[in-house]
């Protein structure tokens, strides 16, 4: 009768965290907070990553296969570089909105967010205008082939020209967690992939009066998609749903609002962007030593990886919430448990992911291209890469809680120190140094995030994070 009884309770607490029903994260049990904001975190994240695979599995069975899966795979790693705007303006309103809701101050919540919006407009419309003119040119210095960068020069104009629609989707649900609304941010995530998995084939290989646009196609349906996230997204802003209640006024510039964003999101920003271009150059790196196969294959495995990393990431954004609307209500020591907690559960997740990923990873990268150069890259870079998971999803929580804390510095340091000063020079002294090609750059990526890891728990233990005030 007790099993029944705790299993019914556990169907009741994912019922709870799906629904996103009213909680007071800063009161109660905290593994329960954790697992009220960790399920809808994680499966926000799963289908965030699902984009990325959805477009590898229908351009990995167009004709020319590896050249399309290159040009997608080289897109990503230039799109980083958005992804890491729209992360750390994201962290920093999650830190701002979630101290003001720990306050209690709901309506300084949703001011905080409408202004973080407007910082986002302006910074996307340069970043669109400069990726639609130079698309070729950036695929070329990427390390695509001529005939690679020519032929997905529409599909890296289509997703930079959209820049602005991915920011907003990371953005606005950022806006969501920190107010602890995360089942808002998880539905918006539900119908932006739905979308995308349908049109997907449509824009592909085409459907009735909608001609066939290949690789291009794929970028449509993911723009599209995500655009109708993103109209839900505002529907729900509009429509005060939750914690927030959003005023048109609240839109109108606030110039203090913003410089103080801004002083939280630059170094964010900053902190993503060490991390993401040091993952172009790795991408780089991997192509002009592996060519277009060896380049197809680690794009394969990375997107694979990305697909397991991204829950652990949603899981690490309950660690966020939780420290700033507990910092916001002067519970200090409640906000170091969280981050505890939190990391207890990534551990356990990303042992689970790793060995799943020894099992099954060679049937995963089959199912996405069928070149047998392209599989035999990707496995190795599969079971390389995906030894080192229990210490990224440990890093992921202690980037997260400094992040959540209003403390975005501590973990740009720690990404220069770990990506500029470590992993690159030890990336390009095994690929070309030491001459092993894809398979060094495939190494350094364990070896420099479980640096980071430790890095991150030292400075995590010396409590500065504590201490700031957003």
């Amino acid at each position: 009768m007790q099993t029944v009884t705790k299993i019914g309770s556990v169907f009741s607490l994912i019922r709870q965290s799906i629904k996103g029903e009213a909680f007071d994260y800063t009161q109660g049990d905290i593994k329960k907070a954790v697992v009220l904001l960790a399920i809808p975190m994680i499966l926000e994240m799963v289908l965030e990553s699902v984009f990325a695979l959805v477009d590898l599995y229908f351009v990995g069975h167009l004709p020319d296969a590896s050249a399309a899966i290159q040009v997608v795979g080289l897109t990503e790693s230039v799109l980083s570089i958005i992804y890491a705007l729209a992360i750390g303006l994201s962290m920093a309103t999650t830190a701002v909105v979630a101290r003001r809701i720990g306050e209690k101050q709901p309506a300084l919540a949703a001011k905080a967010g409408m202004q973080a919006i407007n910082i986002a407009i302006m910074l996307n419309l340069v970043i669109s205008v400069l990726g639609v003119i130079f698309g070729k040119e950036i695929l070329l210095l990427m390390g695509a082939s001529e005939a690679a960068a020519t032929a997905g020069e529409p599909f890296i104009q289509i997703m930079m020209g959209g820049s602005l629609i991915i920011v907003l989707l990371f953005l606005i649900n950022g806006i969501f967690r920190g107010a602890g609304n995360a089942a808002i941010a998880m539905r918006s995530l539900w119908i932006a992939n739905l979308s995308n998995i349908i049109l997907c084939p449509i824009f592909i290989n085409g459907l009735g009066p909608i001609p066939a646009y290949g690789l291009t196609g794929a970028a449509i349906a993911t723009t599209i998609g995500r655009s109708i996230g993103v109209a839900y997204q505002i529907y729900n802003l509009a429509a005060g749903k939750g914690m927030l209640k959003v005023k048109l006024s609240d839109m109108l510039p606030d110039i203090t609002q913003i410089i103080a964003l801004i002083k939280i999101a630059a170094p964010a920003v900053l902190q993503f962007m060490i991390a993401s271009c040091s993952w172009i150059f790795l991408a780089q790196m991997v192509a002009t030593t592996g060519g277009d196969h060896g380049s197809a294959g680690y794009q394969t495995a990375l997107r694979l990886m990305m697909f397991f990393m991204l829950p652990a990431w949603g899981l690490s954004n309950a660690a966020s919430t939780l420290v700033g609307q507990n910092l916001g209500a002067n519970l200090v020591q409640r906000a170091e448990q969280s981050v505890k907690q939190t990391a207890i559960f990534s551990v356990v997740f990303m042992a689970v992911v790793m060995l799943t990923t020894f099992i099954f990873g060679r049937a995963l990268i089959s199912f996405f291209t069928n070149d047998p150069l392209v599989q035999e890259i990707a496995v190795q870079a599969t079971y390389i890469m995906s030894s080192g998971y229990i210490f990224y999803g440990i890093g992921m929580v202690l980037v997260n809680a400094f992040n959540g804390a209003g403390d975005t510095g501590t973990p740009t340091w720690i990404n220069f120190f770990g990506f500029w000063l470590f992993q690159i020079p030890l990336a390009y002294l095994l690929a070309k140094v030491f001459q092993m090609g894809p398979t060094g750059v495939f190494i350094a990526v364990p070896v420099a995030e479980t640096a980071i890891c430790i890095a991150g728990y030292i400075l995590f233990k010396k409590g500065k994070w504590k201490t700031v005030q957003v």
